[in-house]
């Protein structure tokens, strides 16, 4: 018997091309005050995560999307602001750059715990880490030799990129590559309380 291939998956939600052009933009902003090594996120790529599954089985995806399918009935749309730069896990030891978010985030953060707690219901292992809403603009591989960071978050605020409201979530599939991650939208769930 044939092993069955794995979906390396992910709950997202997407924002929209306008948002992603102003993401694009304050990328090259910061590409021009920080030097180091940096592995920035193509805008196109970038995407708030609710949940990152791994690899799973074709059941699993429908599992899942039975759960968040029910899940986003009811809910209503979320108004999110994207601004304020920042790293994980922190200044001194700065492995992600990121771009904040503003707007519904309390509600958010409520119905991201709601999924996280009934998706651990059906098997899938609750997040450690605490859920804390951003875009990835990139990966810092070493902050030896990065310069210009500090001085660049000092200005966290000034990076903005717009508004969006989110009328749903996607189950995402990520295959990765050597160019990167190449992402194919599964199923997208619609908020509709």
């Amino acid at each position: 018997m044939m092993d069955e291939k794995k979906i390396r998956s992910f709950l997202a939600l997407d924002p929209p091309e306008e948002v992603l052009r102003e993401i694009g933009a304050v990328q090259n902003r910061l590409r021009k005050l920080i030097e180091g090594d940096i592995r920035w996120v193509r805008p196109e790529g970038i995407h708030l995560t609710l949940k990152f599954f791994g690899d799973v089985s074709g059941d699993d995806v429908a599992n899942i999307a039975t759960v968040v399918e029910k899940a986003a009935e009811g809910e209503r749309p979320f108004s999110l602001a994207i601004g304020g730069a920042g790293v994980f896990p922190d200044p001194h030891r700065p492995r992600v750059l990121w771009l904040g978010m503003n707007g519904d985030v309390e509600r958010l953060l409520v119905f991201q715990k709601g999924l996280e707690q009934t998706l651990q219901q059906i098997g899938f292992p609750h997040e450690e880490r605490p859920f804390r809403p951003h875009l990835t603009l990139g990966r810092i591989k070493t902050s030896r030799g990065l310069i210009g960071l500090v001085r660049a978050l000092e200005k966290g605020e000034e990076y903005t990129a717009g508004r969006f409201i989110a009328s749903g979530l996607s189950l995402m599939q990520s295959e990765l590559t050597p160019r990167g991650a190449v992402y194919t939208k599964l199923k997208w769930f619609p908020f509709s309380g």
